[in-house]
């Protein structure tokens, strides 16, 4: 069945929103993981819709609870602990195995920021992931999971975050698997300037695309 439809999975003790935009005869699932804010980002729900176009369903999740989210707005903390991250992603990833419509679905992630740290994590607890692709990410964050991914993985970094693109640039020495390191010019860290996150989502839709046949 096709549509975008508001979902709830429980991650522990936790019940969390998801947002599944399903298609016909789908490539495979992505699902978007952040470090902060709600599935209801503008720019994820952007690259999402490019991907749905390009016949991939997307689950745009929560990883934090309305009262973490709270939380974590006051402390940062929670932003920054990937392996709970990690963990709730992963328990997202296997509500989605386990739901009729999804279950057939090979799945890969969509990481920003610390997100894409916890991509990183639970792609190389499970090898069986697609691919990853991480805007803006932390990669360094990921510790010494990076070197257990086996997924293909693409790194897209703004030319004008100088910080971000050195923690990149070195993580790509960590990672074992296919990686690549795509560099927005004249993008920062948000990818808010005229046509940087179009050129987000082409890059992204191109890397699940390459990637999406066994």
């Amino acid at each position: 069945m096709e549509g975008e439809r508001e979902r709830a999975f429980v991650a522990g003790k936790a019940e969390l929103g998801a947002t599944l935009a399903l298609v016909a005869e789908a490539r495979g699932m992505v699902v978007f993981a952040h470090g902060s804010g709600s599935r209801f980002s503008p720019r994820n729900r952007s690259v999402a819709g490019v991907l749905n176009e390009a016949g991939f369903a997307t689950a745009l999740i929560d990883l934090l609870s309305a009262e973490e989210e709270r939380v974590d707005q006051v402390t940062r903390e929670l932003r920054f602990d990937i392996d709970f991250l990690a963990r709730r992603l992963l328990a997202a990833t296997d509500w989605l195995a386990g739901e009729p419509e999804t279950s057939t679905l090979a799945v890969g992630y969509f990481g920003a920021s610390t997100g894409a740290a916890a991509a990183l994590v639970a792609a190389a607890e499970r090898p069986q992931t697609r691919a990853v692709v991480s805007r803006g990410g932390r990669p360094d964050l990921a510790g010494e999971a990076l070197a257990r991914v086996r997924a293909p993985t693409l790194l897209i970094v703004g030319r004008n975050d100088p910080q971000v693109l050195e923690l990149n640039d070195a993580a790509l020495n960590e990672l074992s698997a296919e990686t690549e390191l795509a560099i927005v010019p004249g993008a920062t860290h948000l990818f808010e300037e005229p046509g940087a996150l179009d050129e987000v989502a082409r890059r992204a839709r191109d890397w699940f695309v390459r990637h999406s046949a066994p």
